[in-house]
């Protein structure tokens, strides 16, 4: 079975991850330069570098959709592919769409039709018209898969980590390039500066290590999520996969095995 997962970061990733595991031939789609703040958790550094390693699972980039059908035969790694999407599903002809793009306040357009099954995760679906089947993201009926119907609504708060929610994130002030000489894990004090934008500059909100950051030289617009800090202050736990990222990921898993 070939999957085609849209979105590079933790929640594509993890299903991309699961899915090679099971014997899947996989394929990330993103664009050529994603704000994606998880890398530790995140096949994403491979569009920018040419390869990544989550959980010993290997991606790399594919530049040449005709090179692509060998690349994923010889089951070695992860494709991860940038450019024309719909250039990308003809190439490809996936037994399967899951888009991952985590997009919580844009309804996605409908993608029925364009592979034999198509799965939406996260709030906007609805199971039956935007996509095939839908699986719940939100903590609340985590890894729930609908077969009709929408998905949770989006909800307020962020699941809380060491009594912090909201509040151990930073969002772009403005439209700009995001700079950073700042790297996953390192540990970061409060008020410290650890990126800009532009001349604007970004500081940690608390004490802790960085579990998100932009790459360098991303451009990012106003409001975008660009640093995260984990207050529990473990380097460790901001690589490889998460809790939610696994759940979503091992119902994709359920979900395809049931319609195959």
């Amino acid at each position: 079975m070939c999957v085609l997962v849209r979105g590079v970061g933790d929640i594509g990733s993890a299903v991309a991850h699961r899915l090679f595991a099971a014997g899947c031939e996989v394929i990330i789609h993103d664009d050529p330069q994603p704000a994606t703040t998880r890398r530790g958790m995140a096949f994403a550094d491979a569009i920018f570098d040419g390869h990544a390693v989550l959980a010993d699972v290997r991606a790399i980039r594919v530049d040449d959709l005709a090179s692509l059908p060998k690349a994923l035969a010889d089951r070695t790694a992860v494709g991860v592919v940038v450019g024309n999407f719909l250039s990308l599903v003809r190439a490809s002809a996936p037994d399967a769409l899951v888009d991952a793009r985590m997009r919580k306040r844009n309804r996605p357009e409908v993608q029925r039709g364009l592979a034999p099954l198509t799965i939406g995760l996260g709030p906007n679906f609805v199971a039956g018209e935007t996509t095939d089947l839908v699986v719940e993201t939100s903590w609340e009926q985590l890894g729930r898969v609908l077969t009709r119907g929408a998905s949770l609504p989006l909800r307020g708060e962020p699941r809380a980590i060491a009594g912090h929610a909201r509040d151990r994130y930073v969002y772009a002030p403005i439209t700009g390039t995001f700079q950073t000489t700042r790297r996953i894990g390192d540990r970061v004090a409060a008020g410290e500066v650890v990126a800009r934008i532009d001349t604007v500059p970004l500081s940690a909100p608390l004490d802790g290590v960085l579990r998100g950051l932009t790459r360098d030289g991303v451009p990012v617009s106003a409001s975008t999520k660009v640093v995260e800090v984990d207050p529990r202050g473990d380097p460790d736990l901001v690589r490889g996969i998460g809790e939610r990222p696994a759940r979503i990921a091992e119902s994709v898993a359920r979900a395809l095995a049931r319609e195959r």
